[in-house]
């Protein structure tokens, strides 16, 4: 009788910790059987997520249901692409839905008003801006990957050498075309900084993989999301693979303090832990957004633990308040740990706004005056 008393109370309360997401009314140019997924601050906004798949229960609804969550999601319904995602009535891109952990409503009725269409996409990547490689070899990886590279405008007028900077989520920095929801304009912003300033630098955009980056861009592992962390190995290759051959092949200035990394949501996470591993390789650190919270503990423990000298390292942060609610405070945690490891309050710059959000367009927007900051 007690055995039945417990698996009651267990059922009971794992029925109660779960959400329900049912999709109750679709618009008239959804195709019948097609895939729905939910792409969310949870997987990295991947939109064919077979893990955030939607499956029609016994009413024809789409419906997904997950584990109660620990942190606010932030989410969209795609139809297996960006392409395809939930728009307005006029076919313009839908703001992201939120679900607040402290809501008591465990399931969540959707209906989706509209799909955006794809529209013509077309290159606009700046003279400057060449294919390094289409399959660069990554050895400690046993793969390869998209290699982008950005020379300053006076490169081949000069014989100066630049400070570089390693770039994640190469497909998203230069070219619209390539991009999932909008490109940063990497090479219009520093064409613009070196009118204004004459600097400049190297930028190495380095593609993600696909459906391998969130284990590429994490260095330990993650039971919840079921993803093996490829991180070290990742930060191996930049170091010691990629950053050799690019200050063999081309004009740079190699030390640490010349040499910066940035990346954005995983990418921001990555290129942190890079910084922290190789100070003396990575000297300066442009965080967007990072997601610490999907290594939280790891992380803290790695900076509790780690004996490099970071004394002379710099990091640049910034998010946003429309973000997920622990993004500010995991930050916040991340800058009290450098300043006990001696890194100096000048060299951290942590930037909250108001405004900001979990997207592209947003870190393009705060793209310029990271550079400057960090190009000093």
């Amino acid at each position: 009788m007690k055995n039945l008393i417990l698996l009651f109370t267990f059922v009971f309360t794992l029925t109660q910790s779960q959400i329900t997401f049912r999709i109750i009314k679709l618009p008239q140019n959804t195709e019948e059987n097609t895939k729905l997924y939910l792409a969310s601050n949870l997987n990295g906004w991947k939109a064919d997520d077979s893990q955030f798949e939607f499956k029609k229960d016994d009413n024809g609804f789409y419906t997904l249901i997950l584990p109660n969550p620990t942190q606010k999601i932030e989410y969209k319904i795609v139809k297996g692409s960006w392409d395809f995602a939930e728009a307005d009535e006029n076919g313009k891109s839908a703001s992201n839905r939120i679900f607040d952990i402290n809501e008591k409503q465990k399931i969540i009725e959707l209906e989706i008003k509209n799909w955006s269409s794809p529209k013509e996409k077309k290159h606009t990547t700046n003279s400057n801006v060449k294919i390094l490689s289409e399959k660069f070899n990554i050895p400690q990886l046993k793969t390869t990957r998209k290699i982008w590279i950005y020379l300053p405008p006076d490169y081949e007028t000069s014989k100066k050498k630049y400070p570089v900077i390693y770039m994640q989520d190469g497909q998203n920095l230069f070219d619209n075309l390539t991009s999932f929801s909008g490109e940063w304009s990497v090479d219009e912003t520093l064409d613009e900084i070196y009118k204004e300033t004459g600097k400049s630098a190297i930028v190495i955009g380095i593609d993600n993989g696909g459906e391998k980056r969130l284990a590429e861009y994490s260095p330990w592992n993650n039971e919840k999301y079921k993803t093996e962390g490829e991180g070290d190995l990742y930060t191996d290759f930049l170091a010691k693979t990629l950053k050799p051959y690019i200050d063999k092949t081309y004009r740079t200035e190699r030390q640490a303090s010349k040499t910066i990394i940035i990346g954005s949501s995983m990418g921001g996470l990555i290129s942190f832990y890079a910084t922290v591993k190789y100070p003396n390789i990575f000297g300066k650190a442009g965080i967007f957004s990072p997601a610490f919270w999907f290594v939280s503990k790891d992380l803290n423990q790695y900076l509790n633990l780690n004996k490099n000298n970071l004394k002379n390292s710099k990091f640049y942060f910034v998010a946003g308040k429309n973000e997920d609610e622990t993004m500010v405070p995991e930050i916040e945690n991340v800058d009290k740990l450098l300043l006990k490891k001696a890194v100096p309050q000048k060299n951290i710059l942590v930037k909250i706004d108001e405004d900001g959000t979990h997207s592209e367009s947003y870190w393009k927007r705060e793209l310029k005056q990271s550079l400057i900051w960090l190009l000093k």
